[in-house]
């Protein structure tokens, strides 16, 4: 998950000041004080979250409420959109004109995920339906281009590279001009990192992006850095004015807040973010849809269009009858199965806002046991599917025996059932942001 730490004490911050009795001054300055501890835990400038909390303080303590909203829905608006202009307002989605080559040309150093980054950023375009090639014109790291190469295949995207060739404007050159003649709507060029020899990286930089006058260059810059990560993108936004940044590693640091505020302060625009180890693990960044995310307030938008990705086509009277709780043992399977299609299962609890909500051994047994609940849902009757409070003791030994699991699985897949159709019971009946939306249900329901 996302910034997980960071976005987990954020949640619990405005938690806490939607639970308050009251809201007056004392549990403003509370709420901000457990913002600022937040924000340093994830290494974010210090200058950085004093400006910010000053700035929800100041209209926490003095904006009319507008009418139709609490106090409290008011804070949290305030907090959402501070947050949002910290981390740099709106998108900035990559110049990509289809039916001509777009060249994208990616650089940095050695170390930030740059050659992965490549791939992922291939995968996305791919997504998009544009026809994508890869160039490596790595000629420093031994082995890059056959890294490159297997994570191509992995994608079906074609790869052009001269392992004995030293000249890497001679390459990408090449690279360029044979995926062009043959159509290709976006060519990505992976060029060499170095180890600190940062000056040496911006003049080779430079000198390819002169040779190849790229319509896109992308400074990947590694998300553990925290703080220091502002330094590698000043300076490569100093030497191009077209730069753009991708921040990757931000599922696995706690420091990714810091990395991310870093990068924004600089002016130069963050146009991705890596969220994880696969190739589909990378997005465009949408600041007010990730601080949405990151307070636990869903991203109904981004998960619809996961959805569309996936190519999955929800029933909107099984989604009606997950959501309200009525549902059956195969409505919850189908729905689990249908959405997992998009990823990880953990990452659908983020898009709904309720990542920080549902028990971590729920959310865990239901990544863990799906396939075994297939065979197991297989063997029950029609009736014990649609009835599970009928499965006893001999049922559940019938039905372990003819999936050729235990009878502690059987248990388990209905235990988990029943601790689901609670769980989402309750989320409706205190009318948790994001629930009504899930997709097939109002969002659908409306087109």
């Amino acid at each position: 998950m996302v910034l997980e730490k960071l976005g987990k004490s954020l949640h619990e911050a405005i938690r806490k000041l939607l639970r308050a009795p009251l809201v007056d001054e004392k549990t403003i300055k509370e709420l901000v004080r457990d913002i600022q501890r937040s924000l340093l835990q994830a290494d974010v400038n210090v200058e950085l979250v004093l400006k910010l909390s000053k700035n929800i303080e100041k209209r926490a303590l003095s904006e009319e409420v507008p009418p139709g909203i609490s106090r409290r829905e008011y804070i949290v608006q305030i907090v959402y959109d501070e947050l949002t202009k910290f981390l740099g307002k709106t998108p900035v989605p990559p110049r990509i004109k289809p039916g001509k080559p777009n060249v994208v040309m990616l650089v940095g150093i050695q170390g930030s995920g740059k050659t992965t980054s490549a791939a992922k950023l291939a995968r996305y375009f791919q997504k998009k339906g544009l026809k994508v090639a890869l160039v490596c014109a790595d000629t420093y790291r031994p082995g890059a281009f056959e890294q490159l190469s297997q994570l191509a295949n992995q994608i079906n995207i074609p790869i052009y590279g001269e392992p004995n060739e030293r000249n890497s404007v001679k390459i990408a050159k090449n690279g360029i001009k044979k995926f062009s003649a043959e159509g290709y709507e976006v060519i990505i060029v992976d060029t060499a990192g170095r180890h600190k020899e940062e000056e040496r990286l911006m003049k080779e930089m430079k000198e390819i992006a002169n040779a190849i006058k790229p319509d896109e260059i992308i400074l990947v810059i590694d998300g553990t850095l925290g703080q220091q990560a502002a330094s590698q993108a000043k300076v490569f936004h100093e030497t191009t004015p077209i730069g753009s940044i991708l921040v990757t590693k931000l599922d696995s640091s706690a420091r990714g807040g810091g990395a991310l505020s870093a990068v924004a302060e600089t002016g130069a625009p963050i146009k991705f973010i890596g969220t994880g180890e696969k190739l589909d693990d990378i997005e465009l960044f949408d600041p007010p849809r990730f601080v949405g995310r990151l307070l636990g307030m869903g991203d109904i938008r981004g998960l619809l269009e996961k959805i569309q990705e996936a190519k999955i086509v929800p029933e909107k009277d099984v989604i009606k009858s997950f959501m309200t709780g009525k549902f059956t043992l195969k409505d919850m399977y189908y729905q689990l199965e249908s959405v997992r299609k998009m990823g990880p299962l953990k990452k659908l609890w983020e898009f709904l806002g309720l990542g920080y909500r549902l028990p971590d051994d729920l959310k865990e047994v239901a990544e863990e046991k799906l396939d075994k609940w297939k065979v197991i849902l297989q063997s029950m009757t029609r009736e014990e599917l649609e009835n599970p409070k009928i499965i006893n003791r001999s049922r559940t030994t019938r039905i372990a025996r003819g999936s050729g699991t235990t009878t502690r699985d059987v248990k388990e897949l209905v235990d988990q059932y029943f601790m689901f159709k609670k769980f989402f019971k309750r989320m409706i009946r205190r009318r948790v942001p994001g629930m009504r939306k899930f997709p097939g249900f109002d969002a659908l329901g409306k087109k």
